[in-house]
């Protein structure tokens, strides 16, 4: 099993290291997938698809496969996990997708990694939960690879803590020491580059679509794909701990103009407690009591 313990030199060394074994995938993930295999004769891709996309681990995994090994006449990027799971056919994704290790193994010995990595996984289902709703209220033309785009923005935190506990953990740390420090500043101190920056190197060579790693890359774009990731993946990581984050209130008002409803109406489609519902609503919108 591979760790990395002091920084690289380069994003290649970064993804030869992450490539040189097996992606790990969640327990739950392999446990699944293993009682669907009993049943394989009733078991539709569409349920398959489900399973995969509540792992942004096997997300990776799947779409990194179907881009490697696609057909001569396929010129196509699958951006999808639907069509990724039609693409290689229901017993051969068994088949292939066997045997998998798993990230609570890989962690088994770091309790602490373990709960920092599946916390980035869970802020990373929230961001796909949102950028989904957003895409359909807006009528995308294909909601799963806004989802999917928003399931993976963070995938380099997450590959990070499985491969890179202890430095990841000193990342967190530091910010915990000082909260004005920047992200990508900090993670240049302990890993030499951004996250973003590996990030993409891994997108890349792992043949991730291009049009997913254009999506998962977009800062401050006017593109409304673009900005629906961009503003899921952010209300996700400022609601992480709940709802009292300072900078939710411009998460409101920028999500606000992307959907072209007002803020009371978001507030309340978004299910936000009471308490804080408060908060974020101007006094003339707040509901009558």
């Amino acid at each position: 099993m591979t760790r990395i313990t002091h920084p690289l030199d380069s994003l290649d060394a970064y993804v030869n290291t992450f490539s040189s074994e097996p992606l790990p995938v969640l327990r739950r993930t392999v446990l699944e997938l293993a009682t669907m295999r009993e049943n394989e004769e009733s078991v539709a891709g569409k349920q398959i698809a489900a399973v995969v996309l509540g792992d942004p681990l096997m997300t990776m995994r799947l779409l990194s496969y179907t881009s490697q090994n696609r057909g001569r006449r396929q010129n196509h990027d699958i951006t999808t996990i639907d069509r990724a799971v039609m693409m290689i056919g229901i017993t051969p994704f068994f088949r292939i997708f066997d045997a998998m290790p798993t990230l609570e193994d890989r962690l088994a010995d770091l309790p602490k990694a373990l709960v920092g990595v599946l916390r980035v996984i869970a802020r990373a289902r929230r961001a796909a939960h949102y950028a989904r709703d957003w895409a359909i209220l807006r009528h995308d033309l294909n909601v799963e690879e806004i989802t999917v785009a928003a399931l993976l923005h963070d995938a380099a935190d997450i590959l990070c803590w499985a491969f890179a506990p202890a430095l990841t953990e000193r990342v967190y740390g530091l910010q915990r020491a000082d909260r004005n420090l920047r992200t990508a500043s900090v993670q240049r101190e302990v890993f030499n580059f951004s996250a973003n920056e590996i990030q993409l190197a891994v997108a890349e060579a792992w043949d991730l679509p291009q049009l997913l790693i254009t999506l998962m890359h977009s800062t401050q774009s006017a593109n409304p794909r673009m900005r629906t990731v961009e503003l899921a993946t952010t209300l996700a990581r400022h609601t992480a701990r709940g709802w009292d984050n300072p900078a939710i209130p411009d998460d409101i008002t920028a999500i606000s103009e992307l959907l072209h409803i007002n803020r009371h109406q978001l507030v309340r489609h978004l299910a936000i407690p009471e308490e804080h519902a408060e908060r974020l609503l101007p006094e003339e919108d707040a509901p009558p009591a």
